[in-house]
């Protein structure tokens, strides 16, 4: 115990003995193991204290390094469909623009029509002139 050799504990009990007398013996013996006892038990929770302080700054670490993580792959999810959206913009704009140009075309087709006098045809010039079919004119 404690690098002592039997005989090391032998003097320091002897000497215990005379120093304390076999009266106050047992009690201070009782005292030093209970101190002995409440110092390993001191030491021992220094150490798990110590040893989910270590656990809890790996655990920070761990969850800083996630949340890194997840913020950059939420970015590149922002930036996807960003790109995305941005494609399907493009292509409405490009449909609405078509459609635009389209009603645009009809229009200036209409409005040529409109600015230029209408013609008769002949067809058109002509009135018919029928005579009216009555009984009197079969018979």
């Amino acid at each position: 115990m404690f690098g002592m050799s039997f005989t090391e504990i032998l003097i320091v009990a002897v000497i215990a003995v005379l120093f304390l007398g076999p009266d106050k013996l047992p009690t201070a013996l009782v005292q030093v193991a209970k101190f002995f006892k409440s110092f390993k038990s001191s030491i021992n929770e220094a150490k798990s204290t110590f040893e989910q302080e270590v656990k809890l700054q790996e655990l920070r670490e761990d969850s800083l390094k996630y949340k890194k993580q997840l913020e950059r792959g939420a970015a590149e999810v922002r930036k996807k469909l960003t790109f995305e959206e941005l494609e399907e913009l493009k292509e409405a704009k490009a449909n609405v623009n078509k459609t635009l140009n389209d009603i645009k075309e009809d229009f200036d087709i209409t409005a040529s029509f409109k600015e230029k006098p209408e013609e008769k045809t002949p067809q058109a010039q002509e009135t018919p002139t029928t005579t009216p079919i009555t009984k009197e004119s079969n018979a």
